[in-house]
């Protein structure tokens, strides 16, 4: 695996975190990422050797085609290091949470109307 930068600068790409959620499905050739990205062959290519170089991709080759995997490996060292932040987030997600359960106005409080203020007559 490469260096975190590596990483992060590989996935700041919308094109290459394109490719990898196709190769998270499953492993494609080169011509399938291709269609289904409706890139140029030349502009899909380029992208890979970024990923490859990055770890963030294994290639085989399978006769004439070149096959492109996800290396799980760069993902979980993203995730770990994603982790504490994503501890952080659901606590602030929480309390937003118990925030506006305790402000939410309920059924039985006589300021409360469904239909909205009325006008009368």
């Amino acid at each position: 695996m490469s260096d975190d930068a590596s990483l992060w600068s590989a996935l700041s790409d919308p094109h290459r975190r394109a490719i990898v959620a196709l190769l998270l499905e499953r492993p494609r050739s080169v011509g399938e990422i291709v269609e289904a990205c409706g890139l140029s062959q030349p502009s899909t290519s380029k992208h890979l050797k970024v990923l490859r170089e990055a770890g963030l991709v294994r290639v085989r080759q399978d006769a004439q085609r070149r096959v492109y995997a996800l290396d799980p490996a760069p993902i979980a060292a993203l995730d770990a290091w994603l982790a504490p932040y994503r501890t952080l987030w659901n606590r602030s997600l929480d309390a937003l949470g118990r925030r506006l359960d305790e402000t939410r106005q309920t059924p039985d409080d006589t300021s409360y109307d469904p239909e909205g203020p009325t006008t009368k007559d």
